[in-house]
């Protein structure tokens, strides 16, 4: 059976590296050399490659990201024409999608990475809307994890299928990071957007609770709260103990994580949790709150902890006793495309999604 999906993603790798855009352009390569599965993909020409076959970059120009997202839905809905399923990726997805969907009557699929209240203190309420359009639109729904699955279901009444990431895997060379910035003690990493999601205020406030003046704190990244957190790591009295390196460079980043003796994730909502296995590969331990990596690990391989100083404090001082990797079998980016072919079957072919992955709907 020979069939074509047209996917909108925002980015591709290296050009834009959130877990979306990772997970585009890994499902984008697993299919590139398949025969019978061909995927066509419609991104903004700012992060689009120019040498890849099917990636249509569309040029989005000024504006607000609806603006933008208008602009990419014209070129999306012509190529809907001849495709035999669309798949988009979260709330940007429903203009160009719904409109896809009504014009050429294809099939339409939407994967959640996140959600609106997962990245967002205060979620826009544009954004909750546009979700719940898409929830109500789509033909059929994908989570990135179960805890994806269960707030899609509280939040907006869908029903998800789960298809969990795959695993990246970095490669760390031979730089001493430590003597580069200077650390003789533990070393923590943390490295993410810094927003609210992250909990990054959570972590600082652990380190204080933690009473180790041997432990460093490296904080990769930047955000809207970069200021504030420096701000707070002065109000916790740890400012001496604490590293904004900013932001990190993909190509370094292994070498971040080797360094470490622990990666923290502090995060209030993690629906997948990309860096937490890139750290876990470079045979760094990792100290979390929930998370959906979580349920493709063994139950023992990740320091879990609440979403409180004190907990997060705990798993810490827990992970750093423990010393040393930690074993477990990595998903790979193969595995994952071999679910999206088997959704992507049962979708062409009029079949439960759901029940083809072995489960139940609802």
């Amino acid at each position: 059976m020979s069939y074509t999906v047209l996917m909108l993603g925002w980015g591709f790798p290296p050009n834009v590296t959130g877990g979306l855009d990772t997970a585009v352009g890994e499902l984008y390569e697993q299919f590139a050399p398949d025969e019978e599965v061909t995927i066509e993909l419609v991104l903004p020409a700012e992060y689009a490659p120019d040498d890849r076959p099917g990636v249509h970059g569309v040029e989005t120009g000024d504006g607000d990201i609806v603006t933008r997202i208008g602009r990419l839905s014209g070129a999306f809905v012509d190529h809907a024409a001849d495709a035999d399923l669309i798949h988009t990726n979260d709330w940007f997805g429903y203009n160009p999608g719904s409109r896809a969907q009504a014009e050429h009557d294809v099939p339409w699929v939407t994967t959640f990475h996140s959600l609106s209240s997962d990245r967002n203190a205060e979620p826009p309420a544009r954004e909750q809307r546009a979700e719940q359009r898409v929830v109500n639109r789509s033909d059929h729904l994908i989570a990135v994890s179960h805890y994806t699955a269960r707030k899609l279901r509280r939040e907006y009444g869908g029903d998800a299928a789960v298809i969990h990431n795959g695993f990246p895997s970095v490669e760390p060379g031979d730089r001493d990071l430590k003597a580069e910035l200077g650390i003789d003690g533990p070393m923590l990493f943390f490295v993410g957007r810094h927003t609210d999601q992250k909990g990054i205020e959570y972590l600082l406030y652990a380190l204080a609770e933690l009473r180790r003046e041997d432990v460093t704190l490296v904080i990769g990244g930047t955000g809207h709260l970069t200021a504030q957190l420096e701000k707070f790591a002065e109000l916790a009295g740890v400012a001496d103990q604490v590293a904004f390196v900013g932001f990190v460079p993909e190509p370094e980043l292994p070498d971040y994580y080797a360094a470490a003796d622990l990666f923290v994730s502090p995060s209030r909502s993690e629906p997948f949790g990309i860096t937490i296995v890139e750290a876990l590969s470079a045979g760094t331990r990792v100290v979390s709150t929930e998370c959906g990596a979580a349920e493709v690990l063994p139950d023992d391989c990740l320091v879990t902890v609440d979403r409180d100083a004190a907990s997060i404090a705990n798993g810490i001082g827990t992970g750093l006793a423990a010393g040393g990797p930690v074993e477990y079998e990595e998903r790979g980016w193969d595995a994952v495309a071999a679910d999206h072919r088997t959704f992507y079957e049962a979708v062409v072919t009029d079949e439960d999604p759901a029940a083809a992955l072995g489960q139940t709907s609802g």
